[in-house]
């Protein structure tokens, strides 16, 4: 019986062999490897229509030999077919694939509570241009998913993606994505997108499950095209779930600081100042949009990788229906005094926003251009649109009273409500002169409803030379926004405010050069911004408000982008130079830099390698605090910490269709400093050896 057993075993083994080589064929030139897809070398070179007709002939049962690749996966997104309809191809590259999390992007760093997951903001001064109904509760908004950060896609076989990235050793880290699409028909594709975080971070209560992050993003779109090229249907089912503890911070202030060393003391067992504390954003949504294309329909660039069709007309509509809940929930009584008072309940918190939104927009696109289109020039384009938001908000809090016995009980009171609409005005003219002058303007208005004298009005000139010479765009934009909901009208457990706040009016002028060629990236920036709203508190006191100021603010931006490559040698560079005579307002530093010194080598001819080293600093400035349960940063303490650079260590390749990194973060710890701060109170990640892993299948 055994040595049946044995053969049969030794048959499946081979069947598994077999099964494994025919993924991914034979290769038969293993020096010449352009990318990470092996296709099967043949004499004669195949273009990607002939290869996509060797597919349909597969399809067909017909005998043929084709080796899926990435050649056979087009992707777009809303943006990109705003004016037309574009596609290309998937990026199966390394660029950047070591920056995984949106807190460590070297051109939009973040200031944060700890880890990933947990509530950041921008380090560097970022306005929001934004107008119309806002509630003021931002936070956790870059580990959501929206409509617009949807990828839509175009596929010749299935085309699934598996990320992972973890720490060695530990849940510090811990984030999984899943990207799955295929066509059912040549010209309707549908998908799904799955987010996993279940990072806890450096510092947390072990006793406390609520204190580990649990972010959960879902959506499953789809692209419709219909066979005349026509009519387009791009439509998404959203859900995010963001779960983030509110902690107070560790009780340990000198963590970092202190010159006594305490070995009992256990980062993962750090106490806290509220245990029982966390915040929980729920959002749903469903996202429609369609567009048709009248008269003349133009193509340019046929037959390439960035072909576009180019309308001459266009009506559209766009369908947004969404439900958010914001919901904070503490248990226990503030032992520390993290709050400024309660007016509820001393023990228990269980405070809730909910917003109901529907949005309808029509618009109507008219483009004007000569019937040659080897290049676009010469052409108008007028946007016409309306769009009409209906809003309705409830706030809830956790209250004690009696009931018809006599005996208290706990229940969940609404303690506000309202119901509005907005209806927006929209328009966009562009003229392109030539292929290397354009005139663009963008104007927003609302015209009647809560917000009505919101508006946002945008100009943009570009002026480009040639490939050595470069570009420049000149900018410029002036905006009036309503203040938010919560510096208004806010009614919680621990946090009251019924204000009555001016409109904040932000005008800004830019210039920015860039020049390929030279790998520069060159940006000036000004801005004046008037009835600036923030939240601050008396130095070391808790009383956190909302307040606006009387004065303007001038601030001056200048970053600087430069890239230097000698032969496989790479030198990358980003600086920032910020400059207000409102510094202790704004708290943002007046300076910094992030650079990364790398090599690219292919080793064993298979594998397409980058090692280096990268870096960041930014200079001293007055940290801001952050207030639990009402989700702000805020000016409370005027403490300055030290400043030191953070350095990183990084080894990424791509094999086949598997890219992978490993990367040691904050090698140089305890060479200046044993840590850092960016917020008050709340201790920065350690030094922590990761890694991550993508594979890519296309069947």
């Amino acid at each position: 019986m055994r040595q049946k057993l044995k053969y049969i075993f030794l048959l499946l083994m081979c069947l598994s062999v077999q099964a494994a080589f025919a993924q991914y064929g034979t290769r038969t030139n293993p020096r010449n490897l352009p990318t990470r897809d092996t296709a099967r070398r043949q004499e004669k070179q195949m273009t990607d229509d002939q290869l996509l007709d060797s597919l349909r002939r597969k399809e067909e049962n017909k005998k043929d030999s084709v080796v899926f690749s990435s050649k056979f996966i087009r992707v777009t997104n809303e943006r990109l077919l705003n004016d037309s309809t574009q596609l290309f191809p998937i990026d199966t590259g390394i660029t950047n694939f070591e920056i995984y999390s949106p807190l460590i992007d070297p051109r939009s760093p973040r200031i944060h509570l700890g880890n990933i997951g947990l509530s950041q903001r921008p380090l560097l001064f970022e306005p929001s241009r934004t107008i119309g109904f806002d509630l003021g509760l931002h936070a956790l908004d870059i580990y959501a998913l929206k409509p617009q950060d949807i990828n839509y896609y175009n596929t010749r076989v299935p085309y699934t993606k598996l990320t992972l990235y973890n720490a060695f050793g530990g849940s510090a880290i811990q984030l999984f994505n899943i990207v799955h699409t295929q066509n059912i028909k040549p010209n309707w594709n549908i998908g799904f997108n799955l987010n996993f975080n279940g990072s806890k971070g450096f510092y947390n209560y072990n006793n406390v499950l609520g204190q580990n992050v649990s972010d959960l993003n879902a959506s499953i779109f789809t692209w419709y095209e219909s066979k005349s090229k026509r009519y387009n249907l791009l439509a998404n089912l959203l859900f995010n779930n963001l779960k983030a503890p509110e902690t107070g911070s560790i009780l340990n202030d000198s963590v970092f600081t202190s010159t006594n060393v305490n070995n009992a003391f256990s980062k993962d067992r750090a106490a806290v100042r509220l245990p029982y504390s966390y915040e929980n954003w729920n959002d749903k949504g469903l996202y429609i949009k369609q567009f048709y294309y009248l008269g003349r329909i133009d193509s340019l660039n046929k037959g390439k990788d960035n072909s576009k069709i180019l309308p001459t007309q266009r009506v559209s509509h766009t369908l947004h229906i969404s439900n958010s809940r914001y919901l904070y929930k503490q248990s226990g009584v503030d032992t520390y005094n993290v709050f400024p008072d309660y007016y509820y309940s001393n023990n228990r918190s269980r405070d809730s926003t909910v917003v109901t939104h529907i949005q309808n927009e029509f618009s109507y696109s008219f483009y004007l251009r000569s019937k040659s289109v080897k290049f676009v020039k010469n052409e108008l384009k007028l946007d016409l649109g309306l769009v009409h938001d209906f809003y309705s908000y409830n706030q809830y809090v956790s209250d004690t009273t009696l009931n018809q016995y006599g005996a208290k009980y706990i229940h969940q009171d609404k303690v506000q409500h309202n119901t509005f609409q907005d209806i927006t005005l929209k328009a966009k003219l562009g003229y392109r002169f030539s292929d290397r002058i354009a005139l663009d303007a963008d104007f927003r208005q609302i015209a009647q409803g809560r917000d009505f004298g919101n508006y946002l009005y945008d100009a943009k000139l570009t002026l480009a030379g040639g490939q050595k010479t470069g570009k420049i765009v000149l900018e410029a934009y002036s905006q009036n926004s309503s203040p938010p909901l919560v510096y208004n009208n806010w009614i919680s457990n621990h946090y009251i405010f019924h204000n009555d706040f001016s409109n904040q009016k932000t005008t800004s002028a830019s210039f920015n050069y860039i020049n390929n060629a030279l790998q520069i990236d060159l940006k000036a920036e000004y801005f004046l911004i008037s009835n600036y709203l923030y939240f601050t508190a008396q130095d070391g006191g808790s009383d956190v408000r909302p307040a606006q100021l009387g004065s303007s603010i001038n601030l001056l931006k200048i970053s600087l982008g430069k890239n230097f490559a000698y032969r496989s040698l790479h030198f990358d560079n980003y600086v920032v130079y910020q400059k207000t005579d409102y510094q202790n307002t704004l708290r943002t530093p007046e300076v910094y830099a992030y650079s990364s010194l790398y090599v690219n080598r292919v080793l064993l001819n298979v594998l397409h390698a980058s090692m280096g080293i990268n870096g960041r600093y930014n200079t001293e400035y007055v940290a801001p605090s952050y207030a639990p349960g009402l989700g702000q940063f805020y000016n409370g303490a005027n403490v300055t910490f030290s400043s030191y650079p953070i350095f990183g260590v990084f080894f990424k390749a791509t094999l086949q269709r598997t890219n992978l990194f490993v990367a040691y973060d904050y090698i140089n710890q305890r060479a200046w400093s044993k840590g850092y701060y960016t917020v008050n109170r709340y201790p920065q990640q350690d030094a922590i050896l990761k890694f991550g892993v993508s594979w890519t299948f296309y069947n």
